[in-house]
């Protein structure tokens, strides 16, 4: 079997990790000047691999293999969470491009833009599959300091370049590996996780309006405290969802907000972003509804409260080939240290199995902790991750 050069393989970890340094982990916003070194810092590392590397026009990262025949296209991210870890993303392209050194041929490798969602969803990998439109760009700002998305682009250079879209017939699939980003594989004592499918998510922004007046003169009767409001929904969502959910079903107030926030003032508005996930269709609907129910009982109160969608992803289900694939290598790498599980949070994978076969597989995350930068996996874990990757590439593509 093909064998992974475990220290050239840590060693581009260790690289990529110092661009953006933030303590333990890593602070790469999309399109910031970290996140734009870390991609020309791996088109330096395609061409040496001998990969023919570009950026594209929303800065995608592609390095295209000359070989003959389908290949098999491998790879995950770069930006990173605030503050964040310094794999979450990383780990899956510096997989995918030991992967194309070592097969030596049949290889793509990508590093999709802004999966994390800085100026929207999944752009990068929807853009490949031919899912964002020119006016989706033009209005996309980045969260936290509102830069237009055009902007981030003319500012790295990337201005007028095309954006790169599937050529159809070329792939046989899209192969991911992943922190896993939670513990169940470090509490079941594996190293290998197969996914089965990726979750769904529905998000919202939802909007109390009542009437901002003096704290200390407004008797309590005759108050529309948008606070309170926004409280006894969220109280209500903790009541309700755990009767239609399954056990992995997750639920996220993510940010809340008063205005205008002060001691003394009865807050006339109110904003909470919320967030739902399950793999199952049918969850999912039943969660909308019974917000849906939530929020028309919650207007019968004093504030007005509406929910605005800002974002649906649908569940995933990975290709069973694939899922084979990675299993008969683990098992031979692993034995009886590897398990199939669901994804509970997003990935391109799930944009890409759209158009093409994809799988995707993990390894441990320590603790579970992700999107902090304490973040972490061992050396280990992470080159036997590899070799695992590695054998089910080559399986896949024979």
């Amino acid at each position: 079997m093909p064998q992974i050069d475990s220290g050239r393989l840590l060693k581009d970890l260790y690289e990529l990790r110092a661009i953006g340094a933030y303590r333990t982990g890593v602070h790469r916003p999309a399109l910031s000047p970290e996140d734009i070194q870390s991609r020309r810092w791996l088109v330096e590392k395609m061409s040496a691999a001998g990969l023919r590397a570009e950026i594209d026009g929303i800065a995608n990262v592609f390095g295209w293999s000359a070989a003959p025949g389908r290949k098999l296209l491998l790879g995950s991210h770069l930006e990173t969470q605030p503050h964040s870890g310094w794999l979450d993303g990383a780990m899956g392209v510096i997989y995918g491009l030991e992967t194309a050194r070592v097969l030596g041929g049949g290889i793509d490798v990508a590093a999709w833009f802004d999966e994390e969602g800085w100026f929207g969803s999944f752009l990068g990998s929807r853009s490949f599959c031919g899912q964002v439109a020119d006016a989706e760009i033009g209005a996309a700002r980045r969260r936290g300091d509102g830069v237009p998305l055009t902007e981030a682009l003319a500012a790295a250079g990337l201005a007028g370049r095309p954006r790169v879209q599937a050529e159809p017939g070329r792939h046989i699939g899209f192969l991911e590996a992943h922190i896993e980003q939670g513990a169940e594989l470090e509490l079941a004592g594996d190293r290998i996780g197969i996914v089965t499918a990726i979750v769904g998510s529905r998000r919202f922004r939802i909007v109390f309006e009542g009437a901002q007046n003096h704290a200390g003169t407004t008797r309590m009767a005759r108050r529309k405290d948008a606070g309170v409001a926004l409280t006894r929904l969220a109280g209500a969502i903790e009541d309700r969802f755990p009767s239609i959910a399954h056990e992995r079903t997750v639920w996220t107030t993510g940010s809340i907000s008063l205005d205008p926030g002060s001691p003394s003032i009865v807050p006339g508005r109110a904003e909470m972003v919320f967030q739902f996930r399950d793999t199952e269709p049918a969850i999912l609907e039943a969660l909308d509804a019974e917000l849906a129910t939530l929020i028309a009982a919650a207007n019968l109160g004093p504030c007005a409260v509406t929910a605005i969608r800002t974002g649906t992803t649908a569940p995933a289900a990975m290709d069973p080939g694939f899922q084979a694939a990675i299993a008969a290598s683990a098992a031979r790498h692993a034995p009886g240290k590897f398990q199939h599980m669901p994804s509970g949070a997003g990935h391109d994978a799930q944009i890409l199995s759209g158009i093409m076969s994809a799988g995707m597989m993990f390894v441990p995350s320590i603790g579970g902790i992700s999107h902090h930068y304490s973040e972490d996996t061992s050396d280990g874990d992470l080159v036997l991750g590899c070799q695992v990757f590695v054998d089910a590439a080559a399986a896949l593509l024979s």
